[in-house]
């Protein structure tokens, strides 16, 4: 029984699709996107075999024990079905507390039905039905089960005047209303689901509300696996939840255009389950712009935040390696599911050779014209732009500043030339390597290989090289071309144009950058097409 689901999208074109019985659909953004406008208005449509539960639900009871009867249960549903097709619900909720109360009235009947059941099964000497309708457990029975599994240390069970209790640990029992936030939370979500209709479908928005994802997370697992007869739709901000369920279908929203308080249409793409990628590339996606762009470092090294800044239309992912970026590309350009996404890498240049670069620029990978990310905080233009600055703040001559951090900076060197240049032709030795190891039809002729770099020779012209730039003064080419973060040049830099160390040096780049396009255009113009492609994607 497919559930058809459409989504009015900026583009103009509708998203369209369905959603069955035993699938679950997350709605995935940020804030502000229209999530829960939008979950809404799915639920509008599908009223009839739906379930709404609302993000901003009431978590306490008024009462452990029924407090309404068969009739005014059914017209309190009624009014609420009523009040949730209006856009208004969406931030408004009139039946907060009674939403509550049919929940503890459902939970306590589907007991009752059962019991009853088994009993007119007995009474009719019907053994064999009564031990079929046993085998079903109540939803009480599932509930606790579910709490355990989810690491909540509560039972709930029904006593005497059908007042739902509580025990933690097989302690004493007390009143549900008793439970923390979170455990009634738990309660509440559990039992509007395993007491809906066969054939349902289920809106929960927010579930994660109140809730740590250690227990919404397998709590929703259980919950799904436990109704397999009914469909589910999630809005949530979690990225984690859709990877927690790598069967579950992901519809990413990324913003919404309101006419005054109402939703027109919403800017979203759906990510299909079997989109061929694994979880990490699927997390780097959800909650990520259209265009990603894969860049070398971690969270919290220098890349992302420079990176952020020439880019500021991409989403700057960071990944640990030139291999991982290479990888992350590829795995996307090549998903099918991911058409809608546009994915381009930087990696540092590591001595590549020209046909090497090209062929990373071929699969949508630059390589940066410098050895690291540091040379570009420190390159030549971006000092220059700041001893200006230096100057218009303090009166200090941006030229002797200039002169005085070149030499500094040179003679920090000088004592590590030999390393240095070590260092450099490592990953140019490697490749040089990669590059020559047999291919296929070389081992069929079963002929000898021979692979020889003459090491000595290499460092030794390196050494020249460094040495030379060093006496020259060509601090642009040192900074371009070797690891000088390995000595203390770039603090010297830093401390000698006027800034207490490199992390003041490095705040003032990107400040550099917000404020000057001029200077922004400039480091854009480094790294070849990117920022055109990027642009024209």
């Amino acid at each position: 029984m497919p559930f058809e689901l459409s989504v009015p999208s900026t583009s103009g074109q509708p998203l369209n699709f369905t959603i069955d019985l035993g699938q679950v659909l997350y709605i995935l953004g940020a804030n502000g996107t229209g999530k829960s406008s939008l979950l809404q208005r799915f639920y509008s449509n599908h009223r009839a075999m739906g379930r709404r539960i609302s993000a901003h639900r009431q978590t306490w009871f008024e009462s452990n024990a029924i407090t309404l009867s068969a009739h005014s249960k059914k017209s309190t549903e009624t009014n609420m079905l009523n009040a949730d097709v209006h856009p208004q619900s969406r931030w408004k909720d009139d039946y907060s507390a009674a939403r509550a109360s049919v929940a503890i009235y459902d939970l306590v009947d589907a007991q009752n039905i059962r019991a009853r059941s088994i009993a007119d099964a007995v009474d009719d000497k019907d053994t064999e039905l009564a031990l079929e309708l046993s085998k079903k457990d109540a939803p009480i029975k599932v509930i606790n089960e579910l709490l355990r599994l989810s690491n909540i240390p509560v039972e709930i069970s029904i006593q005497e005047s059908e007042q739902v209790m509580a025990s933690r640990n097989g302690g004493v029992k007390y009143s549900i209303a008793e439970l923390s936030d979170g455990e009634r939370n738990a309660l509440l979500i559990a039992a509007s689901v395993l007491t809906c209709k066969p054939e349902s479908i289920l809106f929960i928005d927010e579930p994660e509300r109140h809730l740590h994802r250690s227990i919404i997370s397998p709590l929703l697992t259980l919950l799904f696996s436990k109704r397999a007869d009914c469909a589910f739709v999630i809005s949530t901000h979690d990225v984690m939840l859709p990877l927690d369920n790598p069967e579950a279908r992901t519809l990413l929203i990324r913003g919404c255009t309101y006419q005054n308080s109402n939703v027109l249409n919403w800017d979203a793409d759906l990510l299909e389950a079997s989109d061929g990628i694994d979880d990490q590339l699927k997390q780097d996606v959800l909650g990520s712009r259209r265009k990603l762009l894969f860049v070398e470092g971690t969270e919290s090294s220098l890349d992302k935040p420079l990176y952020s800044l020439l880019f500021p239309h991409v989403s700057v992912i960071p990944k640990s390696s030139c291999r991982d970026v290479e990888h992350a590309v590829s795995s996307i350009r090549d998903a099918h599911d991911l058409h809608w996404l546009r994915a381009f890498g930087i990696v540092d240049n590591d001595r590549r050779s020209e046909a090497v670069i090209a062929e990373l620029k071929a699969k949508g990978v630059y390589a940066v014209p410098v050895y690291a990310v540091e040379s570009i905080y420190y390159h030549v233009q971006v000092q220059e732009r700041l001893a200006a600055r230096q100057h218009e703040m303090t009166g200090a001559d941006a030229g002797e500043l200039l002169a005085t951090a070149k030499a500094a900076a040179i003679d920090a060197v000088r004592p590590h030339i030999q390393r240095l240049s070590e260092r450099v032709i490592e990953a140019s030795i490697r490749q040089t390597l990669m590059s020559r190891l047999p291919k296929r039809s070389d081992i069929a002729q079963a002929k000898p290989i021979d692979i020889a770099i003459d090491v000595p020779t290499i460092v030794a012209e390196e050494v020249a090289r460094l040495t030379q730039a060093c006496d020259d003064g060509d601090l642009g080419t040192i900074i371009a071309r070797y690891p000088v973060r390995e000595t203390s040049a770039l603090r010297e830099i830093a401390v000698r144009l006027g800034f207490q160390g490199r992390t003041q040096y490095e705040n003032a780049v990107r400040k550099l950058l917000m404020d000057n396009a001029e200077a922004l255009a400039a480091l854009q113009a480094l790294f070849s097409t990117l920022k055109a492609d990027i642009d024209a994607a």
